[in-house]
């Protein structure tokens, strides 16, 4: 590993507290030649509305409108990011389905910027949007500093992930032992208790004890959502 590789991911683990790496990010960005960074963490769960984080150094005033007329819900950035892992960069053509919010932030200053997103085995997602007042990030830009940002991404993440994940979402804490894990594995494939009983070679009252620890567990109202839910972290 390059030593700079290896000193930004010890830099990150050391870190505790989210506002610290929010200041460590801003400061890796300046380097970049960005004015500002932003780090919006997505939880696995629940489906309908997953819970979610923001952090940013972006204009206060412009944290507070992008929240009060909820941007996320149509910026072309976040619907990026939850559909391909690639990075996308500001254009007029990727914000021309939110055109207010496009001439909103580059009144306050965001007029170029690009957006890169991470996933982990557990579910959770992740976009580090880099953005300044100023020319827009051209592809060559974008060349010559990709492997710089792709390995802020990791790190970020890694540290967001770390340290904000569990008050969101504590059971990303959850662990399901090998025979719970089991029974819900061949329950999502659709088989009966009975079944189960007879392909693990264990009774069926066994196979139910094993599901209602997991359903316990992980919090669901069934096992059909205690399923669903250990997919979605990463424990089948």
């Amino acid at each position: 590993m390059d030593p700079w590789k290896e000193d930004l991911l010890q830099t990150f683990q050391s870190i505790e507290c989210e506002r610290q790496v929010l200041a460590m990010v801003a400061e890796l960005a300046r380097k970049l030649e960005f004015d500002y960074c932003a780090y919006g963490l997505r939880m696995p769960l629940p489906l309908a509305r997953p819970k979610t984080a923001m952090f940013s150094n972006y204009p206060a005033v412009w944290q507070a409108r992008y929240q009060a007329q909820e941007y996320q819900v149509i910026d072309p950035t976040v619907q990026h990011a939850m559909h391909s892992p690639s990075p996308v960069i500001w254009s007029d053509d990727l914000f021309a389905p939110a055109r207010e919010l496009w001439e909103e932030a580059r009144s306050f200053g965001l007029q170029a910027g690009l957006a890169h997103t991470c996933r982990d085995a557990s579910g959770m997602g992740g976009m580090l949007t880099l953005a300044r007042a100023g020319e827009t990030v051209t592809t060559i830009e974008w060349q010559a500093k990709a492997c710089h940002i792709m390995w802020l991404v990791q790190a970020v993440h890694l540290c967001m992930s770390r340290i904000v994940a569990p008050k969101l979402l504590p059971a990303l804490a959850v662990k399901l032992n090998q025979r719970e894990a089991e029974v819900l594995r061949w329950t999502g494939e659709g088989k009966t208790s009975g079944e189960i009983a007879d392909i693990l070679n264990i009774t069926e009252r066994t196979v139910n004890f094993h599901v209602g620890k997991a359903i316990a567990k992980l919090n669901a109202v069934n096992k059909t959502a205690a399923v669903l839910r250990a997919a979605m972290l990463g424990l089948l």
